[in-house]
């Protein structure tokens, strides 16, 4: 009489692990996400276009963190770090293209009602749209702060 005690264990361990990988395969296909990622190494400092992006897909065992998501949050911005090919792209190794350059001459603007004012100040830092950035006027070399506006002037709000 054959031994059936010794085929009955291999037979439900093997179930188990078709099973398992069964299960495992279905894990992956669900937690694929896909990123942009480089295509080249892009460095500090460097633009990123479209050009230079694909997507890639990425089997995410769990949260990824904070990465880029989409291209669209990439096109235009400017690297901060090295962005290595195929890889992820952290959310904070990129930031907005400054519009103010430090030490370059911008127009400033203060309005108030129907006045409005314009000069030239020198810029004590760089600036993306919206920071609040601190300045030297050229003709009294007073310190005033203003607003980075998107059209590369600086909005200044009275006393």
């Amino acid at each position: 009489m054959p031994d059936r005690t010794r085929s009955r264990p291999v037979r439900i361990l093997a179930a188990a692990a078709l099973a398992i990988g069964a299960g495992m395969a279905g894990t992956a296909a669900a937690e694929s996400q896909q990123f942009p990622v480089p295509k080249i190494t892009i460095y500090p400092g460097d633009a990123i276009g479209a050009d230079v992006l694909i997507l890639k897909s990425f089997v995410v065992g769990r949260d990824p963190g904070p990465v880029v998501r989409t291209t669209d949050a990439l096109v235009g911005k400017v690297a901060r770090r090295t962005l290595v090919a195929g890889k992820p792209i952290p959310s904070a190794y990129v930031r907005d293209r400054e519009v103010i350059q430090k030490g370059k001459p911008v127009r400033v603007i203060f309005s108030d009602g129907g006045l409005m004012i314009s000069s030239l100040a020198v810029p004590l830092q760089a600036g993306v749209v919206g920071d609040v950035l601190s300045l030297r006027n050229v003709d009294s070399g007073q310190m005033i702060k203003g607003v980075v506006e998107a059209d590369g002037t600086v909005r200044v709000a009275g006393p």
